[in-house]
């Protein structure tokens, strides 16, 4: 899969379709959904706007592994979370016997290849309009209801998830917000580290010449979405076009001026039926 910057990313020999896309996730994210894309018709190029990293100090890891057990369940943003968070299980300390919810397949993917048990997994349905915080709430909601209910002492769960350039939690709140708001007691560690990756020369100038061939940005998250923006502040981003698997992306990409921005399913089938209609 030809990253934005090579030589023959801005000249496939075949394209299946009159339209290409540029694919911003995490590289081993991005290469993935790229492929996926690409097996059904969309020709694709790669450039992932967030670098994803193991943390420095992992004795953070060490000392809330210690204090899995006593969570209801433990929440997972991504499945780097999971690769990483698992990784860092110290020797001999067994496999969680709680719940692990999931915003997307992706990550529930993770989650099984870990040895999750299936049956222990809350995630969104596959076919879900959104994969994202208010989708899994919809499905653990009464599950944590019965739980604050009927526990004796108030029941917590974690929310494992990366952090940012500088070390801070990154993310969105609401889903701790409402857990809190239910009666649970929320916690969180960071697993990974997130931030912008460095763009070299021939990847500044790919991203101009994809403004004039019409390529098409593909986002899912509003922080690969920043990162661009940054990197790159004086390109005619009103030139621009996008699509993005959730309206808040879509939203931070308009206010930012990009001249089309439309939504796609999260789905890798309907979002692929979605892109082959703006061909």
């Amino acid at each position: 899969m030809p990253q934005l910057g090579d030589a023959q990313a801005l000249q496939p020999e075949r394209q299946p379709c009159s339209i290409r896309v540029v694919v911003t996730r995490p590289e081993r994210e991005a290469k993935v959904w790229a492929d996926a894309l690409q097996a059904r018709g969309i020709d694709c190029d790669i450039l992932p706007l967030i670098q994803i990293s193991a943390l420095t100090d992992t004795s953070v890891l060490a000392s809330v592994w210690a204090g899995v057990p006593k969570h209801l369940a433990l929440m997972f943003v991504s499945a780097n979370a999971v690769r990483f968070f698992m990784d860092g299980r110290p020797p001999g300390q067994p496999m969680p016997t709680c719940r692990a919810w999931s915003t997307g397949p992706g990550t529930e993917s993770a989650l099984l290849a870990a040895g999750w048990p299936a049956e222990l997994i809350d995630s969104p349905d596959a076919n879900s309009p959104q994969f994202d915080s208010e989708a899994l709430w919809h499905q653990v909601a009464a599950r944590v209801d019965a739980a604050v209910q009927q526990g004796r002492s108030k029941p917590s769960v974690l929310i494992v998830r990366g952090a940012d350039a500088h070390g801070q939690l990154a993310g969105r709140d609401w889903l701790a917000q409402q857990m809190a708001v239910a009666g649970l007691e929320v916690c969180q560690t960071v697993a990974y580290a997130r931030q912008a990756p460095p763009l070299n020369r021939a990847q500044r100038q790919s991203i101009g010449q994809a403004l004039v061939d019409g390529a098409w940005w593909l986002f899912s998250s509003s922080e690969a979405a920043q990162h661009l923006l940054e990197s790159c502040p004086d390109l005619p981003w009103s030139q621009a076009r996008a699509f993005a698997t959730h309206p808040r992306i879509a939203q931070r990409l308009q206010a930012a001026g990009w001249g089309c921005v439309q939504n796609v399913p999260a789905s890798i089938d309907a979002q692929a039926k979605s892109i082959k209609s703006w061909a």
